[in-house]
This record gives structure tokens, sequence and C-alpha cells, in this order.
């Protein structure tokens, strides 16, 4: 599967952003899915997870109750809603693909995934 991530931006702190994850080749269902970040100089580090079948979510304490992972598995796609942005979220973020068996497993390990996007950058000012 290809993933593409876009949606990135320039924003001040406070303001909200949308990011889409677009999948082609198999079906996107088959795999569980998240977002991962990578701020400069540091390493790349879990955002949010997805089941399968979108219902099941789990996310990084510092985005916890600001940021939203949802899916659209007809459309074959997967969405962060980031809100109440703050300089600190500033990164390139990445979308992520892995197979599970179960349609209510979410992955925060990035071993796990199989196929990555290719990065979208996010860039918060104070």
């Amino acid at each position: 599967v290809q993933l593409q991530a876009f949606g990135g931006g320039l924003v001040q702190a406070g303001a909200s952003l949308r990011l889409s994850c677009a999948a082609s080749g198999r079906s996107f269902s088959v795999y569980a899915s998240g977002w991962f970040r990578q701020a400069p100089g540091k390493e790349r580090e879990f955002v949010a997870a997805v089941s399968r079948s979108g219902g099941t979510t789990y996310y990084a304490d510092s985005v916890k109750g600001r940021f939203t992972i949802s899916r659209d598995n007809a459309n074959n796609a997967v969405h962060l809603r980031m809100n109440s942005l703050k300089p600190e979220d500033t990164a390139v973020y990445y979308c992520a693909a892995g197979a599970t068996e179960s349609l209510f497993t979410v992955v925060a390990d990035p071993l796990h995934y199989d196929y990555w996007g290719q990065g979208t950058q996010v860039t918060v000012s104070s």
C-alpha cells in the first residue's frame, strides 16, 4: 500500500489543522493506522493510532484532548484533526499502516508499521 500525507502548514499557536493520509493499493481496511512525528534533532515519536474498524483510538499523552484521529475506509483515508496547536507540536508528521488480525487493535510501536507516508511539515509559531 502507498501512503501520501498532506495538510500540513504554518499556523499560529492555538490554531487548528487537519492532516490527511490517502492510501492506495491494497484495501486500507486490513491495516491499523497511526500518526507519528519527528521534530528537528529528535527521534520519531508516536502521536495517535486508530484500529482497522476505526472504533478504537489511542493517543500520546502530549496530544490527548487536543488531537483526534479518524479513518474513512470507504475512501482509504485516515485523518488527524489537531486543535489548540502549540509550538512544541512543530514537526514532520508521518502516517503509517500496519496489518493487524483484530479489527480493534491499536498500535503505538513504530516497528509494527510496514508502510509509511512521506511526511508533511507542521510548523506552529508562538
